[in-house]
Formats: C-alpha cells, structure tokens, sequence
C-alpha cells in the first residue's frame, strides 16, 4: 500500500547538459536549487543582484539588466548612513556611495553577461505582494521607514501582461523554466499566502499554455503534497528543511537534467567534496594517496570537459602541492 501520492512530472524533451547556459532569478527558493545544480558544476548564475520575490520585480529586474542600464548617484538611496538601491539587497549596499554604485554595476554586467548568454532561465514566484516607492516597484526595502512604501497585491492580468512582454523580447528563444517557491509567507497569514500561491500557479500556468519555450515545473506542489508533514520544514516551519530541497532537487534532476550526464555527475559530486574533505594529518602517506587520486580526477575532468569550473578545487589543489595552471585559458 502506497501511503503519500506523487506529482507525476513528465520528463521534458529539453535537457539540461554542462554545456548550457543558465540564469536562475526569483525567491530564495532559486538558491537552494542553485546550489544544487552548482555542486555539480553546471554553469548557472542566480539572481545578482538577491532575491526577487514578486513577477514585477523579476520583469524590471530582467528589463534593467537586458538593457545594460549603469547605474549612477540618481539611483541609489541613502538611509543611517548606508548607500543602497532599492533594485538590489542589502549585501550591495555600503557606507560609501561611489563603493555601492561600483558593487550595483558589478552585479549588473554580471547579471547582463549571464542573461546574454543563458540557453535556460530558471524563474522562481515567490509572492504577488508587491511593494512600490515613488510609483516605482522595488525589490528590497532595505528597512527604510514604513510609510515610504505603497504595498498591494498585482493582479493575475498584470503579472502575465508583465511576463508576456519579456517573454517576446529580452527572454526570447531562451527555454524558460517556471515554478512556484514552496516557502510560505507567514507574516502575510497562512490564508493570504495561499492565495498568492495560486495567483502564481495560474500565472504560470497561463503563460506554459501560451508559449511552447515556457514549462512549469511543480515545486510547490511536490513540498505541499509529497512532503506533507511538518518534519519536512526547517525549524522556523516556513521554509524546506535540507532534506525536502534535496527531495525537490532529486525529481528537478529526474525531469530536466540529460541522463547521458548521470554518471558524469556522480563523478563531479565524489570529486568536489573530496576536495572538501579536511585531514587530521595533511603529510601522511594516506593523505597524499588521497590527493594524487584527486589531482587524477580533476586532471581527467578536465580534458573531457573543459567547460567545468572548478575554481575551488583547483585552490584546494594548489595547496596540496599540484599544478593546475596547464588548464587555465590563454
């Protein structure tokens, strides 16, 4: 007897190899699933500039950075002696304004490189609320006084009106992934929360329907159905515990990443966290065996795939005595 039910995902026709490009952009939830994708260095960039939560948000986020819009002082707010946008999170932000412009215009170029290049964009839903300063949508309040912000709810129409029109021009002839974060907004109340997630599901849903290179994929549904218990939520109650990202990463993988790449993948997850791996005695005998298998994996990873970054690992090994130079690019 089977006691949960299971989200079927058929598995798409499109794939995701290291060989693609993607930009992931939305909640935190977009994090977590980076992460994953990254552990096994598949080339993926997410959100720049922090977490977006609102469709509106993520549309003048993606208006902004196709656009390559620089950013300057008329951009950027200054509140208890910090320089911030309101575009962007806290982590940008500075006590010097000329550092936050620098640090904003980093974060675009690249935010503007990683959108140019993407073959798959990843867009997370987080909420319909939407908050507005001076008319103008933002994507973080940086804690500025209350009273300074308008904050409602968008509209079906306009969330797909928005996303509509960056489906036809910035995000053209790129495969667009879209799924809903199933983290919940407890200071909105369980019961507003539940219907801004099912303003995002039609959202979704409305534009999957209309666009053969939009696909929805059902993370929502898989933490609200298959992980139904409360011992699948972090402490706070609100977000997935490790386990249940994990879970919705494994049906991710079993719905968009090539199968030809399992093995290859497998091989990347032993090898980078072998070079995680911390000794109680770094001049062993055992230790150097270790190693010098390492030094092997990353030598044959590389020449096969010479795309992967491995950034860290090659930190890790440079350390440990070997030469990782003759891959870097001329």
């Amino acid at each position: 007897m089977d006691f949960r039910t299971c989200i079927t995902i058929p598995p798409s026709n499109l794939r995701i190899t290291h060989r693609n490009r993607i930009l992931a952009l939305g909640s935190c939830f977009a994090e977590s699933m980076t992460e994953m994708l990254t552990q096994m260095r598949y080339n993926i960039v997410c959100n720049p500039f922090g977490a977006l939560y609102n469709p509106l948000s993520i549309v003048r986020h993606i208006k902004r950075v196709a656009n390559n819009s620089y950013y300057s002082d008329r951009d950027m707010v200054e509140w208890q002696g910090r320089w911030f946008s309101t575009d962007a999170h806290t982590l940008l932000e500075s006590s010097n304004m000329a550092t936050a412009i620098e640090q904003m215009n980093k974060a675009l170029e690249r935010a503007h490189n990683a959108l140019e290049s993407a073959d798959f964009v990843i867009i997370t839903l987080g909420s319909d609320f939407v908050y507005e300063r001076g008319g103008e949508v933002v994507a973080n309040c940086h804690k500025l006084p209350a009273r300074e912000f308008t904050r409602r709810r968008a509209s079906i129409e306009e969330m797909v009106s928005a996303l509509d029109e960056v489906f036809t021009q910035e995000l053209s002839g790129k495969q667009i992934i879209l799924t809903v974060s199933p983290i919940r907004h407890l200071k909105d109340g369980l019961a507003e929360c539940s219907l801004s997630k099912a303003s995002l599901r039609v959202v979704a849903a409305r534009l999957a329907e209309k666009w053969d290179n939009a696909h929805y994929f059902p993370s929502y549904e898989i933490m609200m159905d298959e992980l139904r218990d409360y011992r699948f939520y972090a402490s706070d109650m609100l977000h997935p515990s490790e386990v249940a990202i994990q879970y919705i990463g494994t049906r991710f993988k079993e719905a968009w990443l090539d199968p030809k790449e399992e093995v290859l993948n497998q091989r990347i997850e032993r090898f980078v966290k072998g070079c995680q791996h911390r000794p109680f005695d770094n001049t062993s005998e055992q230790y150097r065996q270790f190693t010098d298998g390492l030094y092997q994996d990353f030598v044959a990873l590389k020449t096969a795939y010479p795309e992967l970054d491995f950034t860290q690992e090659k930190i890790f090994l440079s350390q440990a005595g070997y030469n990782t130079d003759c891959f870097d690019k001329k």
